[in-house]
């Protein structure tokens, strides 16, 4: 026998009492039993799944290169314009 703590949401926990008290029985012997149904109602997968597998595409790269860095330098490179129109809109003001 395993003791553990589970933290069951509201209506499971008044289903689970409800049928303990029903049934005349403590509410752990309900949970196991309600558990122990859920398990034997489960379909039983019997037949063969296909591996998965990821097929990789050729995305013409550089070596050398880090692209997982390309959102920084985009940022980056959108900073640099802004700073470089504020500048221009500022020239033109004055």
């Amino acid at each position: 026998m395993m003791r553990t703590t589970v933290t069951l949401d509201p209506d499971v926990e008044r289903l689970l009492k409800n049928e303990a008290h029903r049934g005349s029985k403590s509410f752990k012997v309900a949970l196991n039993e309600a558990v122990r149904k859920a398990f034997q109602a489960a379909p039983k997968t019997t037949r063969k799944r296909k591996p998965f597998v990821v097929k990789s595409h050729h995305m013409g790269l550089m070596p050398g290169i880090d692209y997982s860095k390309a959102n920084k330098l985009a940022d980056d490179m959108e900073i640099d314009a802004f700073v470089e129109l504020t500048k221009r809109l500022e020239k033109h003001k004055q």
